[in-house]
């Protein structure tokens, strides 16, 4: 069965990593990037989660300008996947496209729509627990 890390960057405070098994894979095999996820397959209710990129099990990261979900190997001259060390300096990498397949082990997602509570206090710190102190 496939397995997903899936990485959700809140803008407000910081990131937060959550696996997901089981049935709730199906939900994002086949997604690309730029699509919206509903919180709850990572247990954050009420919140919206866009997806903005991710690695697949060989450490490649995928391009959102890319059909498809297989390796391609491109001429880059920069952005996602590619820092040049020089100006005009141009490499044949390899990249994947913006689909999530079985392949892909981590999602990087960012959090749009916000739910009632913050990720904090649902997964059991932050100002529930200092109220108690």
């Amino acid at each position: 069965m496939v397995n997903f890390k899936v990485i959700v960057s809140d803008p407000k405070t910081k990131s937060y990593q959550f696996d997901v098994t089981g049935d709730e894979v199906n939900n994002i095999i086949g997604k690309s990037i730029g699509e919206t996820l509903d919180g709850n397959l990572v247990g954050l209710p009420g919140y919206t989660l866009k997806i903005t990129g991710g690695n697949d099990k060989d450490g490649f990261t995928m391009r959102g300008d890319l059909p498809g979900a297989k390796r391609h190997r491109i001429l880059m001259s920069g952005g996602v996947g590619d820092e040049p060390k020089s100006k005009g300096e141009r490499k044949r990498k390899f990249v994947r496209g913006k689909e999530i397949s079985s392949d892909t082990v981590q999602i990087n997602t960012k959090v749009v729509e916000y739910g009632d509570k913050s990720i904090d206090v649902i997964l059991g710190g932050g100002e529930e627990a200092a109220a108690e102190e």
